[in-house]
């Protein structure tokens, strides 16, 4: 197998791109921006997808599904949410083609085909999820609504990326309405730390918790609540998000129920969603130059058996006894691959699955199966090591929890090393151009600052962390009064 991987102290950039296609996880489209995602990104996608599902049932949330499309009209009524993604809007305009009668076997959009009310593709869901809700909701007794639901979006955009940024792209989106602030504002903050939850405890990836600042929070919501992430290139990258709507839905579209006193009240709202970009997420942070390096939790393959043999009878032998292996394996909870292709040699297969990021690789031969033993290779040191085949599964099964542990342990003291304290322009601007992470600093709590400090740096302020310590300060730009820093970042 001929890997060809960028290294990524030479570009970055062109390393995460050569990984997600030599990897086998998403491949370019025949329509601009947009992306086919292949079986093993859609597999590693399936098993994101399905722990975060169960995650959101456990929390009493239910999942239901939207229409893609959303009428102009409705779309407008939440004029903040409009204009935040009104660049960003495919619009259909027309139901029908017909042939083109002057271009012989070509289609031309037929103008007697034009819809009585332009239809935005959805580039979230709020408009027509709460026009829907209006009809659901009458009493207190309706309340709460905790759906969620899967689907895609469209947002078009112009520099897109794979993963990280596409024109479609998977998501999942929560919409939850409620009778109080106090309700909606403690769901908000409770799907946070779900995110949180997953994001480290299954891809590995230490995160911070936060609020966004007004120029960063999500078109038409109170407050955002964010967990960003941090890129092996010193980037950072949101990795989720999680609004407190406040009732601007709820007004926009007149959605008011009774409450116990019979009297009229606006539904407070909430709205949080995580896409395929942690798909991106997960390449950056982990992978190394000879390609991916998954956490064992979310891998589509926890483990791949390649048997090293001469000839039929060998290899009778060794399917026997891989066959035993593999059972005990299942019964464990493991996934497992046995790779016994005789298209390719073991060392071609030994470079496919390190470059595809499989935590474990086993590899046994006949002498091997004599010593009652088998080599083991894990993914991210590389180290190999003899262990005997009885309770062979069981010693797999701990690998693999201490494979997802120190996956997890790496990035954090990586992540530790770049947070920095500065106090001066000056120190800022060296520690983003050298250094890179997340910065600590000061902030005056202005826009206009951010705004300054963002077109001189192109560093933004990536949230305000919730276990944030009050700190009289001053600001590195203006030298104005500051109560407490924030995380500054260039990113993604």
């Amino acid at each position: 197998m001929s890997k060809e991987i960028t290294n990524r102290a030479d570009d970055y950039s062109q390393w995460y791109n050569d990984l997600v296609i030599k990897g086998g996880l998403a491949d370019y489209s025949a329509v601009r921006g947009c992306m086919v995602i292949k079986p093993y990104g859609f597999a590693l996608w399936e098993n994101m997808r399905d722990q975060l599902d169960k995650m959101f049932k456990e929390t009493g949330h239910v999942n239901a599904y939207f229409p893609l499309f959303v009428p102009k009209s409705l779309f407008e009524a939440e004029e903040k949410n409009a204009e935040g993604f009104a660049k960003e809007c495919a619009v259909v305009t027309h139901y029908r083609l017909k042939a083109d009668p002057e271009r012989k076997g070509k289609l031309m959009v037929d103008p007697d085909a034009k819809l009585e009310e332009e239809l935005v593709v959805r580039p979230t869901s709020e408009a027509i999820i709460w026009s829907t809700y209006k009809t659901w909701i009458q009493s207190y007794r309706d309340l709460p609504i905790l759906v969620n639901q899967w689907a895609n979006v469209v947002r078009w955009e112009m520099r897109t990326r794979l993963f990280l940024r596409t024109a479609e792209f998977l998501w999942q989106e929560g919409h939850t309405a409620h009778a109080t602030k106090e309700e909606a504002v403690e769901e908000t903050v409770k799907m946070l730390h779900v995110y949180a939850d997953f994001v480290e405890n299954y891809m590995a990836l230490p995160v911070i918790k936060g609020v966004k600042t007004p120029n960063e929070r999500f078109a038409g919501a109170e407050d955002t609540y964010c967990i960003e992430a941090l890129m092996q290139d010193g980037k950072a990258l949101q990795a989720g998000t999680s609004h407190f709507l406040g009732q601007n839905f709820a007004k926009a579209f007149d959605v008011k129920f009774s409450d116990k006193e019979n009297k009229l009240e606006y539904v407070w709202a909430t709205s949080w969603g995580v896409s395929t970009r942690l798909i991106g997420a997960l390449v950056m942070a982990h992978s190394d130059d000879d390609g991916l390096i998954l956490p064992p939790r979310i891998a589509p393959m926890q483990v791949v058996i390649v048997p090293i043999y001469k000839g039929a009878e060998q290899k009778a032998v060794i399917d026997e006894k891989v066959s035993v292996i593999i059972t005990a394996l299942k019964k464990a909870g493991i996934r497992v691959k046995y790779d016994d292709n005789d298209n390719a040699r073991p060392g071609w297969k030994f470079a496919e699955y390190e470059m595809k990021g499989v935590p474990v690789r086993i590899a046994i031969g006949p002498r091997d199966i004599e010593n009652g033993v088998a080599e083991v290779a894990r993914r991210d040191t590389k180290e190999k090591m003899s262990m005997p085949l009885e309770n062979l599964p069981e010693t797999v099964a701990s690998l693999l929890d201490e494979i997802q542990q120190a996956m997890y342990t790496k990035a954090l003291d990586y992540r530790t090393g770049r947070i920095t304290k500065v106090d001066s322009w000056d120190e800022f601007v060296t520690v983003l151009n050298e250094k890179g992470g997340f910065v600590s600093a000061h902030w005056d709590g202005t826009p206009e600052t951010e705004e300054t400090i963002k077109e001189k740096t192109k560093a933004t302020i990536r949230c305000i962390p919730l276990d944030n310590a009050a700190e009289d300060g001053l600001c590195i730009l203006t030298g104005k009064p500051s109560k407490q820093r924030v995380l500054f970042a260039q990113a993604y």
